[in-house]
């Protein structure tokens, strides 16, 4: 008997073991992964991110585009997904180049994690938010029309909540990102932790009582 036909009992489960292996990482990484845009999903972003906000220079952000209904309304879906995917892509080249990474959230909400340069201030965050807002916002040809996707976006630091955990960053720039909503600024900030009580950013029930996580997992704290 040669060495290749003495070897064939051993190498063909070998070879399928490791065809299987593949095929669980790749489960795992689809998983792990929105489908429409390629981003993180929620429970990879959570995990993963928790560590991240430790570090001293690390912010969160929370973006949710603008009149994204209209699109759906007035397109349809599958516009609305071309449109997603783009803004879903943007958003990681633009978190990658800062040391970052981003997740969907679901619908049209996205969220991430990036690293601000030492010594930034409120002045160099808004304008650092609005680099952002610019390339999110160029055009996106869908065939039948040229959309261009506006967000608004919240930013809070670690470093202006150096005790927070990953929640309250969340929250933080939830409250901001509904700010940018209300004065229409497209980009805000997050100010001092615990102004008011809120609900995804938004006045709710009495002092001290505030809801929010991630968004789809709220509860009451």
């Amino acid at each position: 008997m040669t060495p290749l036909i003495q070897a064939l009992p051993v190498a063909v489960p070998v070879a399928g073991w490791a065809v299987h292996a593949l095929y669980l990482a790749r489960r795992l990484r689809v998983a792990r992964t929105d489908p429409l845009t390629g981003l993180m999903c929620r429970d990879e972003f959570t995990a993963r991110a928790r560590r991240a906000v430790k570090h001293p220079h690390a912010a969160v952000l929370l973006l949710d585009l603008d009149d994204f209904k209209h699109t759906n309304d007035s397109y349809g879906h599958d516009v609305g997904d071309e449109v997603l995917a783009a803004v879903g892509q943007r958003l990681a080249t633009w978190c990658e180049a800062r040391h970052g990474f981003a997740a969907r959230l679901g619908g049209d909400e996205f969220t991430a994690v990036v690293r601000l340069a030492p010594g930034t201030d409120a002045h160099d965050e808004l304008s650092y938010l609005g680099g952002l807002d610019g390339e999110l916002s160029a055009p996106v040809d869908v065939g039948t029309a040229r959309l261009f996707p506006r967000a608004s976006i919240g930013l809070c630091r670690r470093s202006d909540r150096p005790n927070a955990g990953l929640s309250q960053l969340l929250r933080g720039a939830d409250e901001a990102m509904y700010r940018a909503k209300r004065l229409g600024t497209r980009s805000q900030v997050a100010i001092q932790p615990d102004v008011y009580a809120t609900v995804r950013g938004r006045r709710q029930g009495r002092p001290g009582t505030a809801v929010f996580s991630l968004p789809g997992r709220e509860g009451v704290r």
